[in-house]
Parts: structure tokens; sequence; C-alpha cells
């Protein structure tokens, strides 16, 4: 087993020889970042020059870090562009995030040409985890604009020497299939679900002999165990996540061939996880909320920016020999928990029971009022011509049946409508949302 590319590429990053480079080390350069970029901030963004205007001028990151005052995603909404510290003529791009709920402030994130160019450093270094020179490369996430993720995740694959190939998000599985026969692609990176409903339909067609496919990336979007085994199954790949955002600069960590959690990107991003509900970092091992710190970013800096993900940082050596900095893969989203009489329910977890069902191919949840008890309603998506019946009652059963969510559905009345895909396309054409249970309350 190789050591995943990323621990060289941070070592040449921070300008480290092999022989001095050790944890420690990598520590101690990410506190004199810290430290740089709190000063950088405080100079140039309005809002961290108001947030930090009573804090004493020589903040010592090893010592003080921890008591900073946190960056909420509602700072983000309210006023994004008092955190800009360029001129705007500096401005290479600027993202847009709609709110996921129908009303509120979209998030509006900056990046500089220079920011831009750290992010494809990133995914040229990460890719090469599963790709090979002259690998054929289809990108199913955005990348219709310049600067988008997809666009940039493109440009990094040239630099590898790699053929890519932008789609973006597709309407219709079967042109999906075809085109990757036609073009000869062996490598697949895009959304998980969207992944899942190709692998289904291909498993309904059979367009893709066993092994057609090499290596397939999972971004964007929580990976479940039930998708990574279908896929695997399915196509007779290797499945690796990725996991990051826009507000980290789209990349954070990729896995390595050891599927031992994300690697992070130690050069430009500094991790903590903390309680959600004090506040404080938690030991070592323990989940929590992952925090970030841009360390590298000019145009828009994040510092201790918490992003609502749950995970924890796995501790010592991961079996690939790095000892850069790694985080379990993301299980769930604060802000994806739905509170029920039984207990929490959310996205993941019904991922989980549900796409380990043979059919079905997607789903949505929804939460809604029946008198005074609340009702979830599965509607399940099929490519299968099995009886639809025949499917609810096994969407019954895997709630029924999940440990996770046995007591919680007991106190749920539940409803199952299962309907063809066949007849669903271009749900994906327009919107790349994160998903989540629907809360109609």
């Amino acid at each position: 087993m190789r050591i995943t590319p990323l621990h060289p590429w941070i070592m040449q990053k921070i300008g480290c020889r092999p022989a001095e480079f050790d944890r420690s080390t990598l520590v101690e350069v990410q506190f004199q970042r810290l430290a740089a970029i709190i000063a950088y901030a405080r100079q140039h963004s309005p809002f961290y020059r108001d947030l930090y205007a009573r804090l004493p001028v020589d903040i010592r990151p090893r010592d003080d870090f921890s008591d900073l005052p946190f960056t909420t995603d509602e700072n983000v909404r309210l006023n994004p562009a008092r955190f800009v510290c360029v001129s705007q003529e500096e401005i290479h791009r600027i993202v847009t995030l709609p709110t996921s709920g129908t009303t509120g402030q979209p998030k509006r994130i900056f990046f500089t040409e220079a920011d831009q160019a750290l992010t494809i450093d990133f995914f040229a270094v990460g890719m090469s985890t599963l790709v090979e020179k002259g690998d054929r490369v289809l990108i199913l996430l955005p990348c219709e604009r310049p600067g988008s993720v997809g666009d940039l995740l493109a440009t990094a694959l040239q630099q590898t020497d790699c053929v890519p190939f932008k789609f973006g998000p597709f309407q219709n599985e079967r042109q999906v299939l075809d085109f990757i026969v036609q073009n000869h692609i062996n490598v697949l990176v895009g959304a998980p679900v969207q992944l899942h409903r190709l692998a289904c339909k291909d498993e309904q067609d059979g367009i893709l002999p066993q092994g057609f496919l090499h290596s397939v990336l999972s971004s964007t979007d929580v990976l479940s165990g039930a998708i990574r085994e279908n896929l695997t199954r399915v196509w007779g790949c290797k499945v690796f996540d990725h996991y990051g955002m826009t507000e980290t600069g789209l990349g954070g960590g990729v896995e390595c061939e050891a599927y031992s959690g994300y690697h992070m990107r130690d050069a430009d991003l500094y991790y903590e996880i903390i309680d959600p509900i004090t506040g404080r970092n938690v030991s070592e091992g323990e989940e929590g909320e992952v925090v970030v710190t841009t360390l590298t970013r000019a145009a828009m800096p994040l510092i201790r920016y918490r992003t609502g993900d749950l995970s924890r940082q796995l501790p010592g050596i991961c079996p690939c020999g790095s000892f850069i900095t790694r985080l379990e893969p993301i299980k769930r989203r604060l802000s994806s928990d739905r509170q029920v009489k039984g207990g929490l329910i959310y996205q993941d977890l019904l991922d989980e029971a549900l796409f380990r069902i043979r059919g079905i191919a997607d789903f949505e949840a929804v939460l809604e009022k029946n008198g005074i008890r609340d009702c979830l309603t599965i509607i399940g998506e099929t490519f299968t011509e099995t009886s639809f019946d025949d499917l609810a009652i096994k969407v019954q059963e895997a709630l029924q049946q999940f440990p996770p969510l046995r007591k919680t559905v007991m106190g749920l009345d539940v409803k199952i409508e299962i309907r063809s895909l066949n007849q669903e396309i271009g749900k994906y054409a327009f919107v790349f949302k994160k998903r989540q249970v629907k809360d109609q309350r």
C-alpha cells in the first residue's frame, strides 16, 4: 500500500525536507500560519477587525486559539462582503450558495485567482490517489461556469496527464452510461446519490462490464456505506470519498487506499473538533462538530468556521504510513437532525437503511403532522420492473429492522410510495443541493 500522495505534497508545501518532516513540525508550521492569517484578517477584513477589536494584539495560536470566537454560517450569510480582504479587481470568482430552505439569504464566497490555483493544486494531488496517466475521467459535478468545481477539477486532471470530460449533473442515466462506453471512460467523479442512480440503471440495463470503471470518487455530500458497497458490487471498482465545501476552497480531504479516514489538506486548512453544545475542543478521537480555519486564502479567510458536520479526528498514524490529520468520514450534519417522539431522524441514517434494498435508486423523506402524531412519508424511486407493492414492503421492513431506526420509527406513522424513475427524468437538471429530510410539520 502506498502512502497518500498528500503526505509528500504537504511536506513540499510547508518547505520541509524529508528528514525533518514529522507531526510536531507540521503542527508548528500550522500555528505559524494561524498567527499570520489572524493578523491578515484583522488588518483587511472589517468582520474580523470588529470581532477581534477587544482581543489582545499578540494572539498566540498555540495558547489562545481555542478561545477565539467562532465564525458561523449566519455571519457569512448576513454580510459576506465584510469578510473580503482584497479589492474587487482581485476577485476572480464568486460562488453563491443557496439556502437549504425556501427562504433566507444565500451565502456568497469570494476567491482570488491565487485562491483557485491552490484548489487546482490540491485537486491534482488528491486525484492522483485514484487516477493514473491517461485515465479518462467523467466529471458529473457542476462545471458549466469557469471556476466552478468541475471546471477546476478538469484543469487539475489535465495537469496529471488525464483526459477530463465535463458532463455535469445529468438528467438521463442511460445517456450517461452510453457516453461512458462511447468515450472509454474509466473513472467517475460525482455526488453519491447520482452515482448510485447511475449504478442502479446500469444494473438493470447491463451496459458496463465489471471492471470497465476502475475507480470512482464521491464528493459534495455524505457517502453512505450502503452506496459505497453498491457501487463496488455493481461496477467492481474502487470507491473513494472526498470531503470539502465551498467555504474551505472546495477541497478539504480525501481517502487513501487504506480507507481509514480523510487525509486533510493540512498546508492550507486547520481543523478542530468541538463539542457542538459547549463549543470547547474535545479530546482526540472524540466525536464533535468540525471547525475549520483557512490558512492561505487571500480573498475571504475564515477563522474557526463552524461547519455543522459531525466527525472525529482519528488518532495515530494511518495504515498507509502518513501522520497528517485524518478525519473520520462524515456521518451526519447537525442541520439535518429532525426531532421526533422516538428520537432523532436524519437523511444519512435513512440512506444507510434504504439504499441496501435492491431496486431503490433514490428516495425522498418528508415529515408531516397526522393529527397529534408525526408522519414520515418515504417516496422511493426505482428503475426496476418489480412490483411497487413488493418494494414498499421492503422499505417498511428496512425502517423497522434497521437497529438505529427501530425505536424512532415505532413512534411515527409511516407511509410508503414507490414510483418509476423512467418517468422522472430531469429532477437534478438545475438543482445540486445536499439531501435532507423535509420537515413540513
